[in-house]
């Protein structure tokens, strides 16, 4: 089994390798610097899928000689929530298909969710849903790094209107994302996403009433790294404290208030003094009045002594 595993896995990195193959347009996708660009290498892939058809019957052969087997796809998301399989990735450029459940494609969504970058999607399958494009706009500072949460423009979205198998769907995810709802089947998607660093995090909107409620550090580093201490807190590792005041240290403002939120709830003491200097000059005003606020809980006074 895991020779058969190995040998198509071989095989697809031989084929990958080609001048014309999947890893050469990859690379060159990952060497452009403008998102917008590095979508165009990739195109003839998202419009010609026979490579994807091809694969997968390599890949369904190998479970039918052994169900036990694992095709060489990586898996992205489980438990019934959307999820799928990583094609190829290097870089800030990932090729992915994407399954939604009908039971979640056909939901009504409650949050639209914007990522630094940009997307080109070939839809596979639509599954019957509708499609609802949502909006926010965003200055040319706010994007390089000035974004606050009290100065974020509203979401808006647009009328629902059927989403097509074949159609493509090119979005700059900065500013411009979707949900799907309606479905009355699984919806497929092949998803090209290029996602280069920024400063901007990613930003959850209310669909209903257009308000931001949520911001979280963009990078990919920054997001597993905020996993990792998430985990090192809720596991009371305090020894730990050193790893989380490197963190606080982060370019990514967001990243660097989690891991000082974090660092509060395990060790109080050991963040106080860095608490101190966010406060005083974090580059950020939004991560400096967080800091303000909470180091006034530091100096609550003390509650009056009980008379019994």
């Amino acid at each position: 089994m895991h020779a058969a595993e190995a040998d198509l896995a071989a095989r697809w990195r031989s084929e990958d390798s080609r001048p014309a193959g999947l890893a050469a347009a990859l690379a060159a996708a990952a060497a452009v610097a403008d998102p917008v660009r590095a979508v165009e290498p990739l195109r003839p892939w998202l419009a010609d899928t026979s490579w994807l058809t091809t694969r997968f019957a390599e890949a369904l052969a190998l479970l039918a000689a052994d169900p036990f087997a694992r095709p060489p796809l990586p898996v992205v998301g489980s438990g019934g929530a959307p999820g799928g399989l990583i094609l190829a990735e290097r870089g800030a450029v990932r090729l992915s298909l994407q399954l939604l459940p009908f039971e979640i494609a056909g939901a009504l969504p409650a949050t639209a969710l914007f990522v630094p970058g940009r997307a080109a999607i070939r839809v596979l399958a639509a599954g019957g849903a509708s499609l609802i494009l949502h909006h926010v706009a965003l200055s040319e500072a706010e994007a390089a790094g000035a974004f606050t949460a009290a100065g974020a423009a509203p979401c808006t979205s647009d009328p629902p209107r059927p989403l097509r198998t074949g159609e493509l769907l090119e979005l700059d995810t900065t500013r411009t994302t979707f949900t799907l709802a309606g479905a009355s089947g699984d919806v497929l998607l092949l998803d090209l996403s290029v996602r280069p660093p920024s400063q901007l995090p990613v930003r959850a909107y209310d669909i209903a009433s257009g308000r931001l409620v949520h911001v979280a550090a963009s990078r990919r580093d920054s997001s597993f790294r905020q996993m990792a201490l998430a985990l090192l807190r809720a596991m009371e590792r305090r020894a730990a404290a050193p790893l989380f005041l490197a963190a606080t240290q982060a370019e990514d403002f967001a990243a660097r208030w989690a891991a000082m939120r974090d660092l509060v709830a395990l060790a109080p003491a050991a963040a106080h003094p860095r608490l101190v200097q966010m406060a005083a000059d974090d580059p950020h005003p939004e991560v400096r009045a967080a800091a303000t606020a909470t180091l006034a809980l530091y100096a609550a006074p003390n509650a009056e002594p009980c008379p019994a």
